[in-house]
């Protein structure tokens, strides 16, 4: 994944976050760069890096994961992935309030 399209996935998630956060629902970001390193034997080993797709993690305030929000390389649309659920739902990118009312739908109930 390159770096400009990281960042295009990574400001739609933020808007899923905000309307998360303004619901009382805490996410958080997550970036991923995978390193490989080619060692040559001299001082500096040459190596590459991969950027993986940015992805939104939701949680409940005890800390349990339950919803997870990465955008489609191909189709550009929401991919959420419900911890109730096998499957993956997609939502179009321009509706990112269903991805907030689908996992509300879902939102463990939250003890005092």
């Amino acid at each position: 994944m390159t770096d400009t399209t990281a960042e295009q996935h990574d400001m739609a998630l933020a808007v899923v976050q905000r309307l998360l956060k303004a619901r009382g629902v805490r996410a958080y970001a997550a970036h991923t760069i995978g390193l490989r390193l080619l060692g040559t034997g001299g001082l500096h080993p040459l190596g590459e890096s991969r950027r993986y797709a940015p992805e939104l993690i939701v949680h409940s305030g005890a800390g349990w994961v339950f919803a997870t929000v990465t955008m489609g390389a191909r189709s550009g649309c929401y991919l959420v992935s419900l911890w109730n659920g096998f499957d993956l739902r997609t939502v179009k990118r321009e509706h990112p309030e269903k991805v907030a009312d689908l996992i509300l739908s879902i939102r463990p109930e939250e003890r005092a």
